[in-house]
């Protein structure tokens, strides 16, 4: 069909006109899942957690919780295994992937219960209700330890955690180590870090059981390939999966792709209950059981030529995915399968890649998945390449360095880079990036004793990923077996309605890219219209709308792929609505014009309305030209021919899009603090053609914020016996505005051949950047070789410093702590309190039930078992984290009134603990009693990955508490309570005290 024309007044795609979506947000009219009206008689759900990273189940106990008022179901593994099925594993292994804990759990935070009940407030107490057996097993954190011999093993059907590995060789890598002056390593360890969006997962699901489906509402990211896990796990087809999203996301950075096992449970949920069933998740439950990135433990070396050229990589890569590896894991090890070399023209390439369990959250994909953990590795290489020879990094960069006239370039294991000119860009960023006063900066700052360093990263931003790269994990002939898998597949709607308006829906979910206000842009330009007569749908229903399992918004897709598919659409109506306007005004359709809003063949004064033209397929399809049969919905599907499956040599094209990213940080270490301060940060970047201005600069921005907590602050970590110690934002920091630095951001456009706008993806790129180009400045700045993130003080401090000196006063003695076992924390402490009271009362109170009862703060109950023993029952929180305790406490060494020995242990939804303590009793004068007490203990669980400045505070809370309740209740007011050495754990304390 001849192509029509739009000549605009003005053109909209490349301008920074106000976002669509700013009104609704900034005004408070966001239609998240939580503002969404849920139907009459929805009930609510709440999700009890394993407190263990290791344990056996022996027993549940749900009998109280179903009845209590207003629970209307209890599910545990037995009822999920009856409706459900075990949810699709990444690799081909032994081992099934539940979303709730079965006969055993392996990590904390796992699901091991679910209560649905009249409202969230009924379902959390009903959570305290439940009682389980647990066996506690030896956990296991590190993935090196992992594959040690005698590690716990956390899937029986594996015998061990080695989930997979697979070798792969490009060219003639032994050979060019061989051959090669130089052979340079780096060792790194990538933690995890987490996503922390400020909307957390949410489901709503409804069952029918009159055809056996369900209609779930969630705000699932993509991609769609998930929703056939989705429905096997629930033991449907796909068809009776309806999958709806809301309007509106508050963020994402790929960690709602990985709400899907809930997805699962809330369907099997809703079909126990009965009921439709929502669920909202927490933030403590997020750090705890949405996913985290993966670490990763690399070892990378290259064969290097005295000038810094490399003439070969090796990569032995070690992916910890977790307790379970989810789908779409191993996206994370294998997303960059095809950019191991970077934007280097390095010709031989071998790589080991092993993927280890280990008892810790699930992983699953966060902005940039893959890539900051390869460039971490690849851009310290380059640094330590360049100080091992004594170049300067940038000559090392530049003469790896892919040359432009390469373009389109095939890299060693696959990729297909579509364009760029890095050397130009590079030249840009240092000139206009002020690189030359950095450096003189740098040298002023030495010459006076301070610590300033410089640094530099070249990465290539992949985007538009091909579904196939995942397949690269199994074999060539496994994949031969599996059948081929490959592509990208985007789908975008434009409907006219009756009065000739346009809308758009696009199979893409968005998380605050700007869908909206860009595709209005895009399609304006194409119809001649204003961006303002576009309307853009922006929710998702996998029952009405066009969507392929590529769908959905990931991989920073949108503006080179969905975007683009919205052009082809855009244009096909056009065509059509061009020949209809040929016919209306007898011209040659090929003269057809679309300017202002009208069509015309020419003559602006002989135009008609776009409206009349567009809406003839409603009021007079007879008339419509041969040829034409509507042009009320077109609906457009685009697949890059370039996204091939893996051949048999395992090359891949892993991503359609290749942007580029140079980044210069400068920084300071202050010599007193080791706080590091950035004193300057330039980012360069190719994202091809630039649709929008404006947000591609908020995407910079905000993918660098991502990063800076990354490299600075942010770390997901664990205890050795798979407890949690990042489980609240007091301990897991995420960066404000006033620890972000501004930007010098900067452009070099090279549009891409392979999309219909020529544009490329630009959200993750600083995610990938930005970590290793801060560490090559410390590095540069100290002078050290090994840097592990994230760079915190604590962590600067011993290069700053160097070995802390021995006091010259040795500090005072202190209760010997309790020994504890691995990643539990040994605890000890000691206090007094005076009360007006005599000390035979205080004595008589501390060894009765019924008054115990009404001091201890939380009680619901304390019996005395034998003369010596009694058993409690407890609620207690720190912070937003409250949970039931059961506790048990010996008495022994009674000295009436004197003096007392207790011991114990607690066990409950916050963790575990046991430990022993002394209370002492002395009356001077008559009537007045001094209380004191000292204890040593040891905790483990959830309490423990409460921080520390969090828990100090509660401690003191919950003890005065305590006293002053004795105090009140023996008939007088107690005086200089004065805890020394604050009681860093408050559930031992009071299971102690108890």
């Amino acid at each position: 069909m001849k192509e029509a024309r739009a000549i605009a007044t003005e053109t909209w795609v490349g301008k920074s006109i106000p976002r669509v979506e700013d009104g609704a947000i900034l005004t408070g009219r966001g239609r998240y899942i939580d503002d969404l009206a849920i139907k009459s008689g929805t009930c609510h759900a709440a999700i009890l957690r394993s407190p263990h990273g290791h344990a056996r189940i022996e027993a549940i106990d749900t009998e109280k919780a179903r009845a209590l008022p207003g629970v209307v179901a209890v599910l545990t593994a037995e009822d999920i295994q009856r409706h459900g099925s075990s949810l699709v594993v990444g690799v081909k292994a032994p081992i099934e992937c539940w979303p709730i804990a079965t006969d055993k759990v392996r990590y904390f935070g796992e699901p091991v219960a679910i209560v649905v009940a009249s409202s969230r407030y009924v379902a959390e107490d009903a959570l305290d209700l439940i009682e389980i057996t647990y066996a506690s097993l030896a956990a296991v954190t590190d993935p090196v330890e992992a594959l040690g011999e005698g590690a716990p093993i956390l899937h029986e059907g594996l015998k061990g955690n080695l989930a997979n590995e697979r070798s792969f060789t490009y060219g003639e890598p032994q050979a060019a180590f061989e051959a090669a002056a130089h052979t340079i390593s780096i060792d790194i360890r990538y933690p995890r870090s987490a996503c922390t969006p400020i909307e957390t997962y949410g489901v709503v699901a409804e069952y029918d059981p009159t055809d056996d489906s369900y209609d779930i509402l969630a705000n699932f990211q993509g991609p769609f390939s998930i929703h056939a896990v989705m429905a096997r796990g629930l033991n449907v087809p796909g068809n009776r999966l309806r999958l709806r999203t809301p309007a509106d996301s508050g963020g994402s950075f790929g960690v709602k792709q990985a709400i899907f096992p809930y997805v699962v449970l809330m369907g099997i949920a809703a079909r126990v209950a009965g009921r439709p069933v929502k669920w909202i998740e927490d933030r403590l439950e997020h750090l705890m059981g949405s996913v985290t990135a993966t670490n990763r433990v690399t070892r990378l070396d290259a064969a290097v030529e005295a000038d810094g050229r490399i003439t070969a990589l090796h990569w032995d890569q070690l992916e910890d995915c977790g307790a379970h590896l989810r789908a779409p894991e191993p996206a994370t090890l294998y997303r960059m399968h095809g950019n191991m070399t970077g934007a280097y023209a390095i010709p031989n390439v071998s790589i080991r890649n092993r993927i280890v369990l280990t008892n810790k959250m699930p992983t699953g994909l966060n902005r940039g998945f893959g890539g900051p953990q390869v460039y971490f590795a690849l851009e310290r290489l380059m640094q330590r390449i360049a100080v091992e020879l004594s170049l300067d990094p940038l000559d090392v960069m530049r003469v790896n360095m892919i040359p432009a006239s390469a373009f389109p370039y095939r890299t060693a294991t696959g990729a297909l880079y579509d364009s760029g000119n890095y050397q130009a860009a590079m030249d840009i960023a240092t000139r206009e990036g002020g690189l030359d006063e950095l450096l003189a900066l740098r040298d002023q700052a030495r010459a006076e004793g301070r610590i300033f360093g410089i640094g530099y990263a070249a990465v290539v931003e992949p985007s538009v990923s091909n579904m196939g790269y995942i397949t690269a994990v199994l074999s060539p002939e496994q994949r031969i077996k599996a059948g081929p898998k490959n592509g990208a597949q985007a789908t975008a709607t434009i409907g006219i309605d009756a009065l000739g308006s346009v809308s758009v829906h696009v199979a893409s979910v968005p998380q605050g890219q700007g869908h909206r206000t860009v595709l209005s842009q895009v399609v304006a330009d194409v119809l001649g219209l204003k961006p303002a007569d576009i309307r853009v749908v922006s929710e998702l229903d996998t029952a009405k709308d066009a969507w392929s399992i590529a769908s959905g918004n990931y991989s920073s897709r949108f503006a080179a792929a969905v975007a683009g598919v919205a052009d082809i659409a855009a244009r096909r109506v056009r065509a059509k609505l061009a020949a209809i306007a040929a016919k209306q005004l007898k011209a040659d359709m090929v003269a057809i014009v679309f300017e202002g809003g009208r069509v015309h063949a020419g003559d602006p004064t002989k135009s008609l309305p776009f409206a009349r033209v567009a809406s003839s397929s409603h009021w007079s399809p007879g008339d419509l030209p041969q040829g034409i049969d509507q042009t009320i919905r077109e609906t457009a599907f685009w697949t890059p021919p370039e996204l091939t499956a893996p051949d048999e040599q395992d090359h891949v094209n892993s991503s359609l899009c290749h942007g580029f990213i140079f980044d210069i940080c400068a920084v300071e270490i202050d010599r007193k603090t080791a706080a590091l301060t950035i004193r300057k940060y330039v980012t360069m970047h190719d994202c091809g053609r630039i649709l929008h201005p404006g947000m591609v600069e908020g995407q910079v921005t905000g993918g660098f914020a991502h990063a800076l907590g990354a490299a600075l602050l942010e770390e997901s970590s664990y205890g050795a016996d798979g407890s949690l110690q990042s489980g609240t934002l007091a301990d897991y920091l995420i960066p404000t505005i006033m620890e972000t630095p501004a930007l010098t951001i900067l452009h070099y456009e090279s549009p891409s051949p392979f999309t219909p706008l020529g544009a490329k993806g630009v959200g993750e790129g600083n995610c990938m950047s930005t970590p290793v180009c801060i560490a090559n400045a410390v590095a540069d700045a100290l002078g050290i070789r090994d840097i592990e993130l994230p760079l915190a003080p604590a962590r600067l401090a011993e290069h700053v410093f160097g070995e802390e000196p021995a006091p010259k006063t040795p500090p005072k003695a202190k209760p010997k702590p309790k020994t504890a076992k691995a990643g539990e924390r040994a605890l000890s402490g000691e206090g007094e309190a005076i009360v007006q009271a005599p000390r035979q009362r205080i004595w008589d109170m501390l060894l009765n039930p019924d008054e115990l009862m009404s001091i201890i703060p939380g009680a619901h109950g304390v019996k005395r078992v034998s003369a010596t023993e009694f058993s409690a029952d407890v609620t207690l929180g720190i912070g937003p984290v409250k949970g039931r305790y059961s506790a048990v406490i010996k008495l022994s060494d009674l000295n009436e009134p004197d003096s007392v020995r207790l011991s114990g242990g607690t066990s409950g939804a916050l963790g575990n603990g046991e430990g022993t303590g002394t209370v002492m009793l002395t009356e001077d004068p008559p009537g007045t009693t001094k209380i004191r007490y000292q204890y040593t203990a040891a905790v483990g669980g959830k309490v423990a990955s409460i921080g520390g400045r969090l828990l100090d505070g509660a401690a003191r809370v919950v003890i005065g508490q305590f006293f002053e309740a004795l105090a009140a209740k023996a008939g007088g007011k107690r005086r200089g309570f004065n805890p020394i050495d604050t009681i860093r754990q408050f559930a031992t304390a009071m299971g102690l005290i108890r």
